[in-house]
């Protein structure tokens, strides 16, 4: 019995010496390390990749934003047209009737998860390949699909390189701009395929 006893305690302090030894390794050195060697490699990305003008952060090159110009009668924001217009922003089942996740919230983002024969996300991409053909003047046939769905985050901050042209003359005229000059610009700025073969620009 006493035997017994004493195996018993000695596997609970060894249990116990084994669970402090890999809560300090685990819990507090890795990630003190982790941490040094980030910020000491690759700052800006370990500090989220943030974007700032006139000295304040005002987002992250990692997450989509959107430019509005105030909200309509029935409270839906409206575009604010100077600026490229980012793809929806899902999140968690957002849409007009809630206002969920309008402004790419943090909060709540993540993708809708409604197969292609929903009924709410057909008549949502209905809605929205309406207002980009009435908005940017284009048939509805030439639409990309990003201009129109959200990506699986719903946070992204990308767009292709379709969705920008569309969108040049509307962002040149808004702006008072050469709409060659804003072209060459999205040219300029956009991303090619990762090592040219993986992924779209």
């Amino acid at each position: 019995m006493n035997n017994s006893v004493r195996n018993s305690a000695r596997l609970m302090a060894a249990g116990l010496r084994a669970l402090l030894v890999l809560t300090v390794v685990c819990g507090v050195i890795y990630p003190l390390v982790v941490t040094g060697v980030a910020q000491a490699a690759f700052p800006a990305k370990a500090n989220g990749s943030e974007i700032s003008s006139g000295g304040k952060v005002v987002g992250s090159s990692l997450l989509g934003q959107r430019y509005d110009k105030g909200k309509d009668k029935d409270g839906n924001p409206i575009p604010d047209l100077r600026y490229f217009q980012p793809r929806p922003s899902a999140g968690l089942g957002s849409n007009q009737t809630n206002g969920v996740n309008t402004q790419y919230d943090l909060q709540i983002s993540g993708a809708s998860n409604q197969g292609a024969t929903n009924t709410d996300l057909i008549k949502a991409v209905k809605e929205r390949k309406k207002w980009v053909s009435e908005t940017y003047g284009v048939p509805e046939s030439k639409i990309p699909a990003d201009a129109v769905t959200s990506s699986g985050s719903g946070l992204d901050p990308d767009i292709s390189p379709e969705y920008a042209r569309l969108q040049t003359d509307q962002v040149a005229k808004e702006n008072h701009l050469d709409a060659a000059k804003v072209a060459q610009l999205v040219k300029e700025h956009t991303d090619g395929r990762i090592l040219g073969f993986m992924g779209e620009p």
